[in-house]
C-alpha cells in the first residue's frame, strides 16, 4: 500500500507562515489517523486554519518495484 500526503502552500506558502501550517495539518492528521482502517481508498481532504482545502491523503495500492521492497 501507498500513503501519500499532498498540501497545496498556495502562490505565497501562507504568507511565510508555511512551517506552523505545515505542522498544524501534520500533527492534526497524524492524531486522527487511527479512526480510518488505512486500506486503499481511504483518504480525506485537509484544511489550513482558515479552513480553506488545501491538500489530501490518501491510500492506494502499491504497483511496480517498491512493492516488492
Amino acid at each position: 500500500m501507498k500513503f501519500t500526503l499532498e498540501v497545496d502552500m498556495g502562490g505565497s506558502g501562507w504568507d511565510g507562515d508555511a512551517a506552523r501550517e505545515l505542522g498544524r495539518i501534520l500533527r492534526y492528521w497524524g492524531g486522527n489517523l487511527q479512526h480510518y482502517e488505512l486500506k486503499p481508498g481511504d483518504g480525506s481532504a485537509l484544511y489550513d486554519s482558515g479552513q480553506r482545502e488545501v491538500g489530501a491523503w490518501r491510500i492506494t495500492a502499491s504497483s511496480g518495484a517498491r512493492a516488492q521492497e
